[in-house]
């Protein structure tokens, strides 16, 4: 066989994924949900057998509060124009 020094590849094209069109703030609480998981963003921090100086507890309002602010965070960063 001569070679013809193109190189040639049997691998086929990969096609661009082709999907429904994601909205910014789709976008932005999937960031602020990877974010909250990852990091526990938001939860009152969880301590041994009673060594903390001072109580733990956050209310559910207290606890939204905290994720409402990541979500608007989240949301600044991805408009933001580059």
């Amino acid at each position: 066989m001569a070679e013809t020094g193109v190189p040639t590849t049997n691998a086929p094209e990969i096609a661009p994924v082709s999907g429904p069109a994601r909205s910014k703030d789709e976008v932005a609480l999937e960031l602020m949900k990877f974010i909250a998981v990852a990091t526990g963003y938001g939860r009152s921090p969880q301590s041994g057998t009673g060594f903390s100086g001072k109580p733990a507890t956050r209310s559910a309002e207290e606890h939204a509060d905290a994720l409402l602010e990541l979500f608007e965070r989240c949301r600044q960063v991805v408009n933001k124009e580059r």
